[in-house]
């Protein structure tokens, strides 16, 4: 799947459990860190490696960042940086992270037909590797559909609930799109004192 449609997963997953700004974050970026493993095809840019001769990307890539061994990582990393729900955003963090995984399992084949495998016992064997033989192209109409899906439960939650993954880049950009949102659809529940309150300060800046 893309990147995209993992970070819009993540944050999904986060808004499942009561957790501070921090956390959410932590928990979004777990849903997305797998393929920090890409990265590696920057290395082939500075050899000079053209479009078919990408070595380290295709050696690596669905390799460094798709196992238990990162995955403990990502979750001990999420438990101790948390500040208030420790457990549950570590669990969270997991959570997200093996829906990372799994998204790739089921949607991730090259426009070659070349199916990812995941060798999720990494780095302690290699002797269980994730493969799907029906596993979908990775522009196929199923991954689009999954991403339209995810997008309007982000828009309906941002409505309902007064945030969504702006947040975690600009709280003002947030703020706006928000009010947006309520300017088109209304307000939910009994925010009306928020609302004009929101609407009073962005005006003023």
């Amino acid at each position: 799947m893309s990147p995209v449609t993992h970070l819009f997963i993540g944050w999904l997953t986060a808004n499942t459990a009561q957790v501070n700004r921090r956390e959410l974050i932590m928990i979004t970026i777990a849903g997305i860190i797998p393929d920090a493993d890409g990265l590696v095809i920057i290395g082939d840019f500075f050899a000079g490696k053209s479009k078919e001769q990408l070595e380290l990307w295709s050696t690596y890539h669905h390799v460094l960042g798709h196992n238990i061994g990162f995955a403990f990582l990502v979750i001990m990393t999420a438990y101790l940086l948390a500040r208030t729900r420790k457990l549950i955003t570590a669990l969270l963090a997991g959570i997200s992270f093996h829906l990372h995984l799994l998204g790739d399992l089921i949607g991730s084949r090259g426009p070659d037909g070349h199916q990812w495998p995941i060798p999720y016992l990494q780095p302690f064997s290699e002797s269980w590797q994730w493969v799907w033989q029906g596993q979908w192209a990775l522009n196929s109409w199923q991954n689009i559909l999954i991403t339209i899906l995810a997008l309007g439960i982000i828009f309906s939650l941002a409505w309902k609930r007064g945030y969504s993954p702006l947040d975690m880049i600009s709280s003002k950009a947030d703020r706006m799109f928000i009010l947006a949102l309520r300017t088109r659809f209304g307000i939910p529940g009994n925010e009306d004192k928020e609302y004009r309150e929101d609407s009073q300060a962005l005006s003023n800046d």
